[in-house]
């Protein structure tokens, strides 16, 4: 069923890397009129290499994928094209993930057994600055206590805090990580919060204790 309006298209980039995946997707939203595939791709670091040559509206962002993962890749894009929104389409749905994603940027995350109409309104949503998740997503967002999602230290946290206990700036990191310098600095942030520590003494020491870096 086509959907006909007089605004501009948005333009999508899809990223998967299952071809039958990506296919299905793409047959699903040709048959919408306000919807443009404007890119395709399997990969995390080519997405990052399209999206900032395409500029596209939404992103649909699966998780596990080759060379950079989703969740990586949705952070550099999301830091550097403030008008690209990331949309997480994946088969996985551990809290985990979900907190990761969300932190790494992303405006909604949809589960792989959704249906094509709800794909749809979750990227209409998303490009009008919304948020949206699964139904099973949402709940376990409610659900979970706060406590849970602030103990634990993302894969990209504990990537910058080994940087930061051996010694390197945030400028240094910026740059290894491919990443900017504000990034960088929120998230020494966001770690120094989570952990109740006010010192960088304090967070080597947590990097040494929790086998971060070698003693």
């Amino acid at each position: 069923m086509n959907q006909t309006h007089s605004e501009q298209p948005t333009r999508i980039l899809l990223v998967d890397d299952h071809p039958m995946v990506q296919g299905g997707l793409s047959a699903c939203l040709s048959f919408y009129d306000d919807i443009e595939i404007v890119g395709m791709t399997h990969d995390g670091k080519d997405a990052l290499e399209k999206a900032l040559i395409l500029k596209p509206d939404v992103i649909l962002m699966d998780i596990s994928m080759p060379s950079m993962n989703g969740i990586d890749a949705t952070e550099i894009i999301t830091d550097r094209l403030e008008d690209t929104k990331v949309l997480i389409f994946s088969m996985h749905d551990s809290a985990e993930f979900v907190t990761s994603s969300i932190q790494a940027g992303a405006s909604g995350y949809i589960l792989k057994d959704t249906t094509s109409e709800e794909v749809y309104y979750a990227i209409k949503a998303v490009a009008k600055g919304q948020t949206h998740f699964s139904s099973s997503i949402a709940k376990m967002l409610i659900d979970k206590p706060a406590r849970d999602t602030s103990q634990k230290l993302t894969t990209r946290e504990q990537l910058i805090l080994t940087h930061v206990a051996q010694g390197k700036s945030s400028k240094e990191i910026a740059r290894i990580l491919n990443i900017s310098f504000r990034t960088v600095e929120a998230h020494r942030r966001n770690m120094k919060s989570k952990l109740n520590i006010e010192s960088l003494a304090e967070l080597i020491c947590y990097a040494v204790d929790h086998g971060l870096v070698d003693k």
